[in-house]
Formats: C-alpha cells, structure tokens, sequence
C-alpha cells in the first residue's frame, strides 16, 4: 500500500471518529433534555394537585393559615424557579411544606377519611413515586454525558463542538430531613 492511501485511510477514520462522537453527544444531550421533560411533566401534575389539597385541608382545619401560606409561597417559588440548582432548592422548601400539611391531617380524623382526601394523597405518592424514577433517569444520562465531556480524547470534540457538562437534579447535601420522601399514608 502506497502512504497515500494510508493518510487517506487515517483521515477518514479520523472524520469517521469524529462523527461518531458528535453524534454521541447530541443523543446524550437530547436524551436529558427528554429526561427533564419527563421531570417537568411530573413537577407540573404535583403543582397541580397541590390547591387541591390544601382547600381539602383548609375545610377541616380552618386555624391552619401559616402552614396553607407555606405551600402556596412554596408551590410558587417552586413553580418560578429559573434553573436547575434554584429548582432543587424550591423543591426542598416545597417538600417540606407539604409534609406540614400531611402533619396537620394526622389531627383530624374525619379528614383522613374523607375520600376526596385519600384520593389526593394516593395521586401524590403515585406523582412522588414518579418524580423519583424521573430524577434516575436524568441523573444517569447526564452522569453519562458528563463523562462522555470529561473523557479523552471525546473532550477534544465536546471542547471543539461547545458541549459542556449538565447539572444533576439532586437535593442539596446536609439537608437530611428534606431528604427523606414525603409521607402521603395514614
């Protein structure tokens, strides 16, 4: 074989290579992009399902104000949150405020055998539940990305092509009782 057709031979399988990792990364980048969306969707339905809760709530335990103001201040800051860390953050402060509701229920029998209740409170672990399995799959596909980006010689094409690392949705460390699912059974 002559040199030419060994450089010619080198350069395509450099192109070859470089196609490939390109690709790699726009299916890594676009699966979290999916995976959040599946996060989103999740969000959304638990925002929803929050006021009704709470007006259920509201109707058997009307001194309750401050913690009915906790959620709602909470469910919107949750809701407005621009980017992936104030994101965790407004879901641990919603968290919490939910688990004062939950608290305030435990005192009132009647409202833990309302129907209404119940079925709120079945449809948000099964929201919780799904959140979970979301945020899994999310932070394993950018913990793939990232060490797709961070790996040589694939940073040599993220670095030309602009693909940076993603964030984790993750709560933050040392919050340990924010760390603990939100209890829906009673």
């Amino acid at each position: 074989m002559s040199p030419l057709f060994i450089g010619i031979a080198v350069v395509v399988l450099l192109v070859l290579w470089v196609i490939f990792a390109y690709n790699r990364f726009i299916t890594l980048v676009n699966r979290a992009k999916e995976a959040w969306s599946d996060i989103d969707v999740q969000l959304k339905r638990r925002y929803d399902l929050i006021p009704n809760l709470v007006s259920t709530v509201k109707g058997y335990a009307t001194h309750e104000n401050s913690a009915f103001e906790k959620v709602t201040t909470a469910r919107a800051a949750a809701m407005g949150a621009g980017n992936l860390a104030d994101k965790s953050q407004a879901e641990l402060g919603l968290t919490g405020a939910l688990k004062s509701i939950f608290a305030i229920a435990e005192a009132y029998p009647d409202l833990k055998a309302n129907t209404n209740f119940m079925e709120l409170q079945k449809e948000l672990a099964d929201t919780e539940d799904k959140i979970q399995a979301s945020r899994r799959f999310y932070n394993g596909t950018v913990r793939d990305l990232n060490t797709s980006v961070e790996t040589f010689p694939n940073n040599t094409i993220a670095s030309f092509f602009k693909i940076g690392k993603l964030e984790f949705f993750e709560l933050e460390a040392g919050e340990e009782v924010a760390k603990q699912p939100v209890k829906v059974s009673f």
